[in-house]
């Protein structure tokens, strides 16, 4: 009973991995459908501001009819990384990213605003519904129709004149996408304002999307989409942010923290704003999630980029990836060198797990035996079972927990493979030209598959039971299958530890083999 149990313990761990791992990958790499944007005179649209009490957000929200064109543009800035497009109602319409490696398969820069998906970067909502009717009816003016970031003056000033109202947006540009912003009114007035909704670029089935709220005790709360019921206030904030897999839209303020409130549009996604009643100063970003830029605008962003529950073993990981590609100037070598470098550092677990499991196998025959003449009575076979584990030195849960412990280590290899926009347009060598996609030709899964084959051959396994053989024999192919449309940096990963798996199993093999013979010899002898 007691084997059996360890047995089936160890095909469910291996399973569960299994499905665990992909199943979040129901749908792979399907963005969500792009909407059509909106260029209509009058249009009907949920401009209301977000409640800051307990109030009830699931009945209707007033609707606001707009009598301006949003397509209008009063004033472009560019850098010879971005370029902006800011609209009639003084928000950022279009944000263009100009470098090579972000341009999409035509060749065009991509574009992280969409205009269909509100808010919109630097939009003002009112709590009073009526002075919010009239924001959204009246256009504002711009100090400068184009902006250039390398010129002296790159400082913008938006002014809308209400009509006892009086807002300032002063924004000065950077050239990685970051701007400085000063909101001020000419009396005090509630009212709130939004980095915008996330870039809807790299939006897929897989990754978390959601709020990220950073407070200055350093404690992050993220509000993944659908999990906002009601508006939810947070006081004291560094940093707010909304991002897809690449990209991210972000207000951030370390010396005088911000008030934010996180709402949600009526299809659950998740949005944040930034609270005032009158003067409002913060720096914002619009662009990628690439360590490099961020650190670069302040040291503290890196919390931007957040890998889920294992974060704190994560983002060590990334460092030592950053740190291997300063040196080999090639990401798909450094996510090779880094398995090994791993590898090598679990080999201790590794190799009592593989000892064990020749163990378990050479005793099969013994164990078998046992069962069958206490079929009737589980109390004495346990205890036999025991004893001859403690005979023989072998523990049917030795296998398991060194899986146990590696699986947070996977785990945070997985996120960091997956989220790292440093991936993208990196080539590694031969047919792979990008670590972000598929493989175009497949090889890569195939071999993973393969390689999974070959060592499931000459790996020992003590199982009786059928179906689990059969489950067993069926993983690689499985593997294979979910690992058609990874992307190629993570099953190159895969591919390496799978020979590393695979080599270290033969070396194991041969020594236990040789142990045998030696142990075998000796008694021989002692006859």
């Amino acid at each position: 009973m007691s084997e059996n149990l360890s047995q089936q313990k160890r095909i469910l761990i291996a399973v569960v991995l299994s499905f665990l791992f992909f199943v979040v990958y129901d749908y792979f790499f399907i963005p969500k459908a792009p909407q059509n944007e909106q260029n209509i005179t009058h249009i009907e649209q949920n401009n209301s501001a977000p409640q800051t009490t307990t109030a009830n957000t699931n009945t209707q929200a007033p609707k606001t009819e707009l009598s301006v064109n949003q397509k209008e543009e009063i004033a472009v800035v560019k850098s010879e990384h971005f370029e902006a497009h800011i609209d009639s109602l003084g928000r950022i319409a279009k944000f263009y990213l100009s470098d090579e490696k972000y341009k999409d398969e035509n060749g065009k820069s991509i574009n992280l605003v969409d205009t269909s998906l509100s808010p919109l970067p630097l939009e003002i909502r009112f709590s009073d519904t009526k002075i919010n009717q009239e924001a959204f009816n009246t256009v504002y003016t711009a100090s400068q129709k184009t902006i250039n970031v390398n010129d002296e003056n790159t400082t913008l000033i938006l002014t809308q004149n209400l009509n006892d109202l009086i807002i300032t947006k002063k924004i000065t540009f950077h050239k990685y996408g970051n701007y400085d912003l000063e909101v001020n009114l000419s009396k005090d007035t509630a009212y709130f304002i939004t980095p915008g909704y996330r870039p809807n670029i790299a939006v897929d089935s897989y990754t978390v999307h959601g709020v990220l709220i950073l407070d200055k005790d350093d404690k992050i709360t993220m509000l993944e989409d659908g999990d906002v019921e009601n508006d939810e206030s947070f006081s004291n904030v560094t940093l707010m942010a909304a991002s897809d897999r690449y990209y991210s839209a972000f207000f951030y303020n370390f010396e005088k923290p911000l008030n934010a409130v996180v709402t949600k549009d009526n299809h659950e996604n998740s949005i944040v704003f930034a609270s005032a009643t009158n003067n409002f100063k913060a720096t914002g970003y619009i662009g990628s999630k690439e360590h490099e830029i961020l650190r670069s605008i302040h040291a503290d962003l890196d919390d931007v980029v957040e890998y889920g529950w294992f974060t704190f073993i994560a983002k060590p990981m990334f460092e030592f990836l950053n740190f291997l590609h300063g040196y080999l100037g090639n990401w798909g070598w450094a996510i090779v060198v880094m398995t090994l470098i791993v590898r090598i550092i679990l080999f201790p677990l590794t190799y009592k797990s593989m000892i064990s499991m020749n163990k378990l196998k050479d005793l099969a025959p013994k164990m078998k035996e046992i069962r069958e003449r206490y079929k009737g009575n589980p109390q004495k076979m346990n205890l036999h079972m025991m004893e001859l584990y403690k005979k023989h030195g072998a523990n049917p849960m030795s296998g398991c927990l060194p899986i146990l412990i590696q699986i947070p280590i996977f785990f945070a290899i997985y996120r960091v493979l997956l989220n790292a926009i440093e991936l993208k347009a990196a080539p590694w060598a031969f047919w792979i030209t990008d670590l972000s996609v598929m493989d175009p030709w497949f090889i890569l899964p195939i071999f993973m598959g393969l390689t999974m084959f070959i060592q499931q051959l000459i790996t020992p396994m003590a199982i009786q039971d059928p179906m689990q053989e059969k489950i067993m024999k069926f993983l690689p192919l499985i593997f294979t299958f979910f690992f058609l449309t990874f992307p190629a940096g993570l099953t190159l990963y895969w591919c390496v530890n799978n020979i590393c798996s695979l080599i270290q199993q033969v070396i194991v093999n041969k020594l236990f083999k040789n142990h045998k013979k030696e142990e075998i010899a000796k008694h021989e002898h002692r006859s």
